[in-house]
């Protein structure tokens, strides 16, 4: 008991560093003896290794009862640890004194001056050389003198309005400014060539403002114009980002090799006069600058294609730029080498057993379909792939009967679908829905699963529904009034409804609208169960996954959400795109989803992460709608700038790209059952059927071609009259349907691939 007294007494006390215990903690004897001065203390003190110095201090503990301290020490002594070099901090490290710093900004301000001064004795000398000019012009009269001195002195006042010009940092805001706003306005077929141009001159426009001590100005412009090129040339730009004196210059690797070597361009020959004919045009307002600078810096290598056949707008040319730099530019392609996993959703084990059950038992009642029964249709359905991802990876709740029922029915269907795309892909057949006195009225169309009911959003911000098999849409409550008719309003919204999607079990329905909520409505009783909120902005588009429960939603707040039927907030927000997100489509495992945008992008986002795992760039246009093939490695995207853009959703690549609407805008895509024939819908008042694999390396034979008394009557590449205009199509288009005056808002393939299409009549 006195011993842990003693300990806890001893704990209290403080204890000295051991390296100064020699004085303080010595032996008693040592302690009265008288202290020498502290000259001499130096001298005589004698040398203590740091074993020695433990050892003391170990001692010292142990006369004095501090057990548990000298065990502590004797453990840490033992085990001494090499030591370690000491983080360089103001305390360990020399700062520079005041006037080290003081010197360095007299030397940056003298430096600066001296360029000033130089540029102001530069123009001195030149209207000094434009004075003695102008006296000479007034004592001469030899007329050749004459003309000559003239020249000389327009000479001058030239250079001298050049030299103003290149120390004005405000001009080379305007000329570039100019510039952007030009190639923004210019034809769609020069554009996407003239587009890559801005990128150099961008930067030599502000290595020159660095390089010119313009520094204030310089990190104002970059600032300004650095997101233009942030997309294609992030790297880039980053790097960029760090200069910040004309020090740096010499030092960034980046800015030395743009400064010392030509940028290489490819453009048409037409593109390039375009350009030099618009900045000569302009060399007062900095046209000039541009010029010299693509003169200095740039290698144009002019195209003998026409610019159509270049690549298109937001595609970076891996042959362009500096020779050393060109692998670091193409920065989406390693952004896309992300792995993803595109193969089938698994089944749950035991309802596949179920479901295999069940079809057994009909394949015994019933004759296989073109040699082929219900279990080995369900088994080519449900073949596992090398790349499907863990059933883990998405919850889901547990399979009723119902669920199992649709699944049995999926199957039947599936086994009875009209093959379109087996060898040669074939047009489909095309019913189509037109809406009367609906104009400026209806937003969006869309059909369930068991395509027998229509979906319809309206500006008055309810939704309508409608049934297409002529049964009428009966509620579960026996009493309701409007149990016999064939449609039904959902009254709730507060704003225009611009998006709605039926759940693949037909049981729900969800509405997006101008006043940032989602509702999900009950097919059931037609009435509203859930307001879903969480964005700041009107909600463009909404989709249900392929296998239910989760639903995911576009908005104007540049965010697209996912969401769970039984979470009311999101579970995931995706952001990223820079502008509107216009549509949104969930690939068909339910893992990844989809977004066009207004800034001519699509990406893929990872369900479980929330990132963005691929950016699909091409479109000079907004995304106004997309479809995924249905074993998921395709992707369509189309839009505002009238073309239909296929992509390997594995790679990020874009495999072709479709020509057909002439310029209208494309307001749906739809993939065929089997993958092989894609349809689209727009302004044009057409349904446009597209060969998907044609022009692929999954192309199958050509067609045969039959003549008739015309000529070739299956050329797909013929022009295709549009209310009398000449539409000249891309090889792939196989043929088109036509309304008389109705846009077509929505395409849509049933289970056994008949298309169905609807749209508002236009008076």
């Amino acid at each position: 008991m006195a011993d842990r007294n003693n300990n806890q007494a001893g704990e209290n006390k403080p204890i000295q560093d051991p390296t100064t215990s020699v004085q303080g903690g010595a032996p008693p004897a040592q302690q009265r003896q008288p202290q020498p001065n502290a000259r001499t203390a130096r001298v005589q003190q004698p040398q203590f290794s740091q074993a020695d110095l433990n050892k003391i201090v170990l001692e010292y503990l142990n006369k004095k009862g501090y057990h548990k301290t000298e065990s502590m020490l004797r453990l840490e002594s033992s085990n001494t640890p090499t030591p370690a070099v000491p983080a360089v901090n103001p305390s360990n490290s020399k700062l520079a004194s005041p006037s080290e710093i003081e010197s360095a900004n007299l030397k940056r301000e003298k430096d600066l001056k001296d360029k000033v001064t130089k540029t102001e004795r530069e123009l001195r000398d030149l209207r000094d050389r434009q004075v003695k000019i102008e006296r000479e012009l007034r004592e001469t009269r030899d007329r050749e003198i004459r003309l000559s001195k003239e020249k000389d002195l327009r000479d001058l006042k030239d250079l001298e309005e050049k030299m103003k010009r290149e120390n004005d940092p405000s001009i080379y805001f305007t000329a570039y400014r100019m510039l952007r706003k030009w190639v923004d306005t210019s034809l769609d077929l020069y554009k996407p060539e003239l587009t890559r141009v801005l990128y150099p001159l961008f930067v030599h426009c502000f290595l020159e403002l660095i390089s010119k001590s313009f520094l204030t100005e310089a990190k104002e412009f970059f600032d300004k114009f650095n997101s233009d090129h942030s997309i294609l040339h992030g790297l880039e730009v980053n790097q960029l980002a760090g200069i910040s004196l004309p020090e740096h210059l010499k030092e960034n690797e980046l800015a030395i090799a743009f400064r010392d070597n030509k940028y290489k361009i490819i453009v048409s020959k037409t593109s390039m006069n375009l350009l030099l004919y618009f900045l000569h045009e302009n060399e007062a307002v900095g046209g000039a600058i541009l010029i010299r600078i693509i003169n200095q810096y740039l290698d144009a290598v002019i195209s003998t294609t026409r610019p159509d056949k270049q690549n298109e707008e937001g595609a970076s040319n891996p042959e362009e730029g500096i020779p050393s730099f060109v692998a670091r530019t193409n920065e989406i392609e390693k952004f896309n080498e992300q792995p993803v996993k595109l193969g089938k959703y698994p089944l749950d084990p035991e309802v596949q057993k179920e479901i295999e059950a069940e079809l057994k038992i009909k394949d015994e009642q019933i004759e296989p379909v073109n040699g082929k029964t219900l279990v080995s249709e369900f088994q080519e359905m449900t073949k596992p792939e090398a790349d499907s991802p863990a059933r883990e990876t998405l919850p889901l709740p547990l399979k009723d009967s119902s669920d199992i029922k649709r699944m049995i029915l999926e199957v039947e269907d599936s086994r009875s679908k009209i093959k379109l795309g087996t060898i040669q892909a074939s047009s489909p057949s095309v019913c189509m829905y037109t809406f009367h006195n609906s104009i400026n009225e209806m937003t969006c169309i869309n059909f369930n699963e068991d395509s027998n009911m229509v979906a319809t959003g309206f500006q008055d911000s309810y939704v309508k529904l409608w049934t297409l098999d002529g049964n009428p849409l009966k509620s579960v409550f026996k009493k309701d009034r409007y149990n016999n008719d064939n449609s039904r309003k959902l009254i709730g919204h507060s704003g225009p409804v611009y998006g709605v999607s039926f759940s693949p079990d037909n049981r729900f329905l969800i509405s997006g609208s101008e006043d940032k909520t989602v509702r999900l409505w009950s097919l059931d009783t037609y009435t509203a169960l859930v307001s879903y909120k969480g964005h700041t902005q009107p909600i463009w588009d909404v989709k249900f996954s392929p296998l239910g429960h989760y639903f995911a939603t576009a908005s104007h707040d540049q965010t697209a959400r996912l969401w769970a039927t039984d979470h009311i907030y999101p579970l995931r927000i995706f952001a990223g795109h820079i502008n509107d997100v216009d549509c949104v489509e969930f690939h068909p495992n339910s893992n990844y989803v989809f977004t066009g945008s207004s800034d001519k992008t699509c990406r893929m986002w990872d369900v479980q992460s929330g990132n963005c795992v691929r950016v699909f760039m091409g479109h000079s246009g907004a995304v106004n709608c997309m479809a995924v093939s249905p074993d998921g490695r395709w992707l369509a995207s189309a839009g505002e700038d009238s073309v239909v853009n296929i992509w390997d959703a594995g790679s990020g690549r874009r495999l072709k790209t479709m020509k057909g609407h002439g310029r209208s805008s494309i307001y749906s895509l739809a993939f065929s059952k089997d993958g092989g024939v894609l349809v689209s819908g727009g302004a044009d008042n057409s349904i446009r059927v597209w060969d998907v694999k044609r022009n692929t390396n999954d192309a199958g034979p050509e067609p045969e071609v039959f003549s008739t008394e015309n000529g070739s009557a299956n050329d797909r590449s013929k022009a295709v009259g549009v209310n009398k205009k000449e539409i000249i199509a891309s090889s792939d288009h196989m043929t088109a349907y036509f309304t008389k005056k109705t846009p077509v808002y929505k395409v849509h393939f049933t289970k056994r691939n008949l298309c169905l299409a609807g749209g508002v009549f236009v008076k």
